[in-house]
């Protein structure tokens, strides 16, 4: 297989895996965690160098309050419980999105795990809470402004996005049947290769992302040439 670099997920299908099963909602998001973490452990044997899992969007606010709630709380336990674990694999955690809407003990936990991982190596995982596309280029181009800037290039606007440094994903996964970005990475998916799978992101598995891959590596990326036939 032709493995991607950067692999970015929208994780749907949360709440209506765990409708199907007759539990609540949140049963959903907690299977989703879990789920997480295994694909995170694959994408590692697989090489894979950055992992980016859209978690929370600016849009996400609109949800029932309890909803809200409990996936923060969610965020906060499952970061709490699982940073010497994700330490000991050797991932380094990276927050996008904003930070100012989010309760100061999280922001605190994010940038302590920031700071805590920044050494390791084997696969850098973007977190993206808080996040949208359209509100990354506002702020970047705000960014821009404030620091004077009388012209600006693709490289350097990049950098002023929430990625920063980190390479535009190869393969963007979209769980639960929805065909759609969402105001996701909108920037950085601008040549990105689109996987849509009607699997709920609960159900989806480490087979599930060898299938996307395998779709991913007979594909040809053309950035725009013609390339021999």
């Amino acid at each position: 297989m032709n493995v991607p670099r950067h692999i970015a997920i929208i994780m749907d299908g949360n709440g209506r895996w765990a409708k199907n099963q007759g539990m609540p909602r949140i049963m959903g998001h907690y299977r989703g965690a879990e789920v997480a973490e295994e694909i995170t452990r694959t994408c590692i044997d697989l090489g894979v160098e950055y992992l980016t899992l859209f978690a929370f969007s600016t849009e996400n606010w609109n949800r029932p309050r309890e909803e809200v709630e409990l996936l923060f709380d969610l965020m906060r336990n499952y970061l709490k419980e699982k940073k010497e674990e994700l330490i000991r694999l050797g991932v380094r955690l990276k927050f996008i999105g904003r930070r100012d809407r989010v309760g100061k003990d999280l922001r605190r936990m994010m940038e302590e795990l920031e700071r805590e991982t920044a050494e390791n190596y084997r696969i850098t995982v973007v977190l993206a809470i808080d996040y949208g596309g359209r509100d990354d280029i506002l702020r970047a181009v705000n960014k821009l402004i404030r620091l004077e800037f009388d012209h600006v290039d693709e490289e350097t606007f990049s950098y002023f996005l929430d990625l920063g440094d980190i390479p535009d994903p190869d393969l963007l996964i979209r769980t639960a049947g929805e065909k759609r970005i969402s105001n996701f990475l909108l920037w950085n998916l601008a040549y990105t290769e689109l996987y849509f799978t009607d699997v709920c992101w609960p159900d989806f598995s480490s087979e599930e992302l060898y299938r996307a891959i395998e779709d991913y590596s007979g594909r040809k990326r053309k950035f725009g040439r013609v390339l021999d036939e």
